[in-house]
């Protein structure tokens, strides 16, 4: 399988629009490009989709491990003709989850963007530093905001200290935004397609695509594929997907669907009511920006709350989490009503609360596992709330713990994130939850669309 990896010397160093850009120039070309995206981020995806119009999917060895990696990787990209990865933070940033493990585990060349602004004969520096840090696969650099006198620069110190040279990005007037949790999402930039479209020609101009797909020509390394149960039931699982509830992993959906599932959408903001079905999705994003729409809404958080209340099997991560407490504060400090499910209030702090990955040990029985057993998660959010939850102690590699989330035989409901091909077995218990529903209340949800 052709494939590379587009990591970074740091976070906003520029990793999504070199790797947009490199997409878009192979799209161009008539390449059919397979899009990844190293670690729990669920924004940078979005950017890819819009440049090849398929879900991107993650690559997250932390929540995963090898054999899973490769799996994902053979299952999305083997029908492409290329897979481009997008690195997470600094190449070596997180540890098990970082961009260079990923690197080793999937036996994949890395190319290094580095941000040139500010900088002469120190990007040989940071160049060296990178190389020389520990064995890795790092096959050469591309230069982010690079100025046009300074290639000639960078084209001497790849041959001096041995590496390749796979062009540039000059400084442009390309800009995307950010905001608390990293990138506006690619549906809020109104003219998207033409910057993505600029992006393309730049990095036909300037890059070297001709050498990066030299490099990526390599046998993917064996793996064993996660088991995966089909029921023949067929349950219908509602998901909220709109502009407050984005953050989805697509692989979490895709692997309802290979279990046998019906999934059916439906927008929190827009909607009256709940889809009929056997069970809920409600995932992260950005519910904080649309507080008043979805306080405004009072059918649907009605239907909320009687679908939870009732028994209905759900996940509610998150922003999802964060739906269904009693009250939810805005950046500007005005407090609305939310689905009150959760006897908690959500608020705004200044900075990311109990960020990165988390092990999580259940204290009592619940929806996705049984107690003592563990679940990898990632926390990523600035608002926290009075009532995290206490059915979960969640510890990091560093030893720090604390106690999270609600639990019930028909619920989850916390700030952490879970990828369910950390364990198939989260999912399993969740459809068959879903069944359980299904039967008990006799609903006739087999033969809705997906």
């Amino acid at each position: 399988m052709r494939r590379f990896i587009i990591g970074g010397t740091n976070s906003g160093c520029g990793k999504t629009t070199v790797t947009c850009a490199v997409i878009a120039a192979m799209k161009k070309r008539g390449i059919n490009v397979a899009a990844f995206k190293c670690g729990p981020d669920y924004i940078d995806p979005m950017f890819h989709r819009k440049v090849i119009g398929v879900a991107s999917h993650n690559l997250d060895s932390f929540l995963c491990g090898r054999d899973t990696l490769l799996y994902l990787l053979d299952e999305y990209g083997k029908s492409s003709d290329i897979a481009v990865i997008e690195g997470v933070m600094g190449f070596y940033d997180g540890g098990a989850g970082s961009t260079d493990f990923v690197s080793e585990l999937t036996d994949t060349p890395a190319v290094i963007v580095l941000d040139c602004k500010g900088m002469s004969d120190s990007i040989g520096a940071v160049m060296s530093g990178f190389l020389n840090y520990r064995p890795n696969r790092i096959a050469g650099f591309i230069f982010d905001r690079l100025s046009e006198k300074l290639i000639p620069l960078a084209e001497r110190l790849c041959a001096e200290l041995g590496t390749e040279n796979f062009g540039c990005l000059p400084k442009s007037d390309i800009a995307i935004e950010s905001r608390h949790l990293g990138l506006v999402t690619a549906n809020e930039i109104s003219d998207i397609q033409e910057k993505l479209s600029r992006l393309g020609e730049l990095a036909e101009q300037y890059i070297c695509i001709d050498k990066l797909l030299e490099i990526s020509d390599l046998p993917l390394p064996r793996y064993t594929a996660p088991d995966i149960a089909h029921f023949s039931e067929a349950p219908s699982i509602a998901v909220a997907n709109d502009s407050a509830f984005c953050f989805i992993y697509r692989e979490n959906i895709e692997l309802l669907e290979k279990m046998g599932c019906n999934i059916v959408y439906f927008s929190p903001i827009a909607d009256k009511s709940v889809p009929n079905a056997d069970g809920l999705l409600l995932y992260g994003g950005y519910p904080e920006l649309y507080c008043a729409e979805l306080s405004a809404n009072s059918a649907m958080l009605e239907s909320i709350r009687n679908c939870v209340s009732g028994g209905m099997p759900t996940i509610a991560e998150c922003g999802g989490f964060m739906y269904l407490q009693k009250t939810l504060t805005d950046a500007d400090g005005k407090k609305f009503s939310m689905a009150g499910v959760i006897d908690g209030e959500c608020f705004p702090t200044s900075r990311l609360q109990r960020f990165g990955y988390i092990t999580m040990t259940a204290k009592s029985e619940g929806l996705l596992c049984g107690c003592g057993e563990t679940i990898r998660a990632h926390e990523f959010h600035y608002w926290d709330s009075t009532y995290c939850g206490n059915s979960f102690t969640a510890e990091k590699n560093d030893g720090r713990a604390w106690e999270c989330c609600h639990v019930s035989e028909s619920l989850y409901a916390g700030f952490p994130h879970i990828n369910f091909f950390s364990d198939t077995r989260l999912a399993e218990r969740f459809v068959r939850a879903c069944i359980a529903y299904g039967d008990k209340n006799g609903q006739d949800t087999k033969d809705l669309p997906h």
